[in-house]
């Protein structure tokens, strides 16, 4: 392979370079913006498109006819944002855009009230208190002063805004991370922001659907940082992955493949609201019953891994997962620095002593040529397939790359491809500074496994030796969700994280759309808002749908979820149900969402006080409420929000209907 010098961000960031995206052909999403009361035209609307098939966000405002186009867009699932100072926000969602296709949507806005606030994907907006309360007729008597008069009597723009008016939204900086803000502590940190689930009225879509995540890095990194006396960055929290990160004592259903538990109370932290947990849990796989595997270690040795808590931690990982493989089991080692070489080939899991010996023999050098490295950890793991065993590269790195990346297309067409065969992926991240989770993330969503990070040895002991059947061995492919609610029982809902995994309804029944995978044992939790509207026997519909490990036709589980599982309040609820909202609502702090302003951590400390015996007594338990005491003498965001805006004053619970 040529060597290719170019920038480490770009290398770094070779998910989102302009090669692979210039590839495809890309589609536009255009319409017409218009005022619900008379049906005019409504000029300077700002639109936001975000998916997770950008890069960053693209801003543009509608024109002088209320027209907007967003052109240039690649294949994806979006969501739409309409904002206007005079008029309610107002959001698209699940909007698919086809390769080359074109999307026709139109939007009526709403009058502005007073306290009505709408925060949808995308770090809440600052609110502008000079627009608060200003009604239609203010808005078209000052643009009528600047203005012409359209052919049906409406009004239109021309030139700039007038005076008098608040200048329209600056478009805003892409979340992509490409320069270290002044107050991060940790140089070259990589995160992308994937935004905040906005709350939807049932009326305008009723079916809430996403992809599966059992990971949990982002809780790891949020330790990390905290640990190190600072606060996480915003972009690197993912609320599924800190309530994933526990467990909430779920039993198999040995008659299933997944088990259901559901259970609902008031919110603390929105008045009217009502918190739905659902948890699944995949069927348990024993020791004994677990497959033959032969794992392929790919492992950064660059420069920047030369640390105790970077190298030095993959080594005693290393050694820790040995200890729990057995004759079933091959083991091979590849590194990378400036090259990729192989150091140890296909060795039964029995040889310790020349295992070991390997993993200690383990040493820096040159710079990060992390492409051959996983090119080498596929060809050892194809010419050494294991038929109807587990086949899994493990590849352990800061997730930087500086040299050798030469064609992005080409490196997830591979891990794509090995995937399709049955050779998947997991990556493990180690090292705060000079760390890219977008990259790491990336390849293990590509490749069918899972993502991990470990900043300390009890993470890797958890991931290596606790949980090695569900680490290593998938019972469920493409795994989907989808909660169908009822619209008499149900007027808005809201789903708590899983941001960057959402899918179009239609996708929900599309065996071609790619999932998450569900390892033996393993739980997935997810956490929902829903204001109800008046009792029925059930509030909605739960279906699963799932592949076989082998691949085949989708298969579905259904479920209705009875309004007998809301208790009263929150401390009538299990202890594992409090301690999943805990999770969520600590990582909602952390990335400064708007749902939770009114949530303090004074408050939430005590929701976690309240989770009580026997949860408090679990190490990861009591971690996690010193964490949140730690993130509470470290944030100082509540403070100058309060300055700005008193949470006192805002209604939280009066949020426009979002279409």
């Amino acid at each position: 392979m040529k060597p290719v010098l170019s920038s480490l961000l770009c290398c770094a960031l070779l998910l989102l370079s302009a090669p692979a995206l210039a590839q495809a052909q890309t589609g536009t999403i255009h319409g017409t913006v218009t005022a619900a009361a008379i049906n005019d035209p409504i000029p300077l609307v700002v639109v936001t498109a975000s998916s997770p098939a950008l890069q960053g966000e693209r801003v543009v405002q509608t024109d002088a006819q209320g027209q907007y186009v967003l052109s240039g867009l690649p294949a994806g699932v979006y969501t739409l944002l309409f904002e206007h100072q005079d008029f309610r926000a107002k959001a698209r969602q699940n909007l698919l855009l086809s390769e080359g296709g074109t999307l026709h949507v139109n939007v009526t806005l709403e009058v502005s009230t007073m306290e009505e606030i709408v925060v949808t994907s995308g770090p809440a907006p600052l609110i502008d208190l000079g627009a608060i309360g200003r009604g239609v007729s203010g808005f078209f008597e000052r643009l009528a002063g600047s203005g012409n008069k359209g052919s049906q009597g409406g009004t239109t723009a021309s030139g700039p805004p007038p005076s008098n008016t608040t200048p329209p939204h600056q478009a805003p900086p892409p979340p992509e991370r490409t320069a270290l803000p002044p107050q991060q502590p940790f140089a070259d940190m990589y995160f992308k922001s994937y935004g905040v689930n906005p709350t939807i009225d049932t009326e305008e879509e009723r079916f809430s659907t996403f992809s599966v995540d059992v990971d949990r890095a982002s809780y790891a990194l949020a330790r990390s940082y905290l640990e190190r006396g600072a606060l996480p960055d915003e972009q690197a929290m993912r609320v599924e992955e800190f309530v994933n990160s526990f467990d909430y004592g779920y039993e198999s259903d040995p008659e299933s493949p997944f088990s259901v538990h559901v259970e609902g109370f008031p919110s603390p932290s929105r008045k009217g609201y009502h918190v739905v947990h659902i948890g699944l849990k995949a069927r348990e796989v024993s020791r004994q019953q677990r497959k033959p595997s032969h794992l392929v270690f790919v492992i950064d040795v660059s420069g920047s891994m030369d640390l105790e808590n970077r190298l030095g931690l993959v080594k005693q990982s290393l050694r820790l997962l040995v200890n729990e493989l057995d004759e079933r089991d091959r083991v091979s080692i590849a590194v990378y620095g400036t090259t990729a070489h192989t150091v140890l080939g296909p060795t039964r899991a029995t040889e310790k002593r020349k295992l070991m010996a390997a993993i200690d023999s383990l040493e820096s050098e040159g710079s990060t040529n992390a492409q051959a490295g996983i090119e080498l950890g596929y060809t050892l793991a194809s010419e050494h397939f294991l038929e109807g065993g587990i086949n899994r590269v493990i590849l352990c790195s800061d997730g930087v790359a500086n040299n050798g990346i030469t064609d992005a297309d080409g490196i997830w067409q591979r891990v794509r491809g090995q995937a399709a065969r049955g050779i998947t992926l997991t990556t493990v991240g180690f090292g705060m500074g000079n760390y890219n989770d977008v990259l790491m993330e990336r390849l293990a969503q590509v490749g069918e496994g899972n993502y991990a990070y470990v900043d300390q040895l009890e993470e890797a002991r958890r991931l290596f030796v606790g949980n090695l059947a569900g680490t290593l061995q998938v019972v469920a492919k493409d795994v989907k969700l989808q909660l169908e609610f009822d619209r008499k029982a149900v007027a808005r809902y809201r789903l708590v994280g899983y941001e960057n995994r959402m899918l179009a309804k239609e996708q929900f029944s599309d065996d071609r759309v790619d999932a998450g995978e569900v390892g033996a044992g393993h739980a997935v939790t997810a956490i929902y808002e829903v204001k109800l509207r008046e009792p029925t026997p059930s509030f909605a519909t739960l279906r699963i749908r799932y592949k076989a490990p082998e691949g085949g036709d989708s298969r579905l589980v259904e479920k209705e979820l009875p309004a007998s599982i809301l208790r009263p309040a929150y401390g009538r609820a299990a202890p594992p149900t409090r301690l999943s909202y805990v999770a969520a609502a600590f990582a909602e702090k952390l990335r400064g969402s708007y749902w939770v302003r009114p949530l303090t951590w004074s408050q939430l400390v005590s929701l976690w006080e309240e989770v009580g015996e026997p949860l408090h007594d679990r190490p990861d338990v009591a971690e996690l409420g010193s964490l949140i005491r730690k993130a509470q003498t470290l944030d100082r965001r509540a403070d100058r929000f309060e300055q700005l805006v008193p949470v006192s004053t805002m209604d939280f619970d009066r949020v426009p209907a979002i279409k």
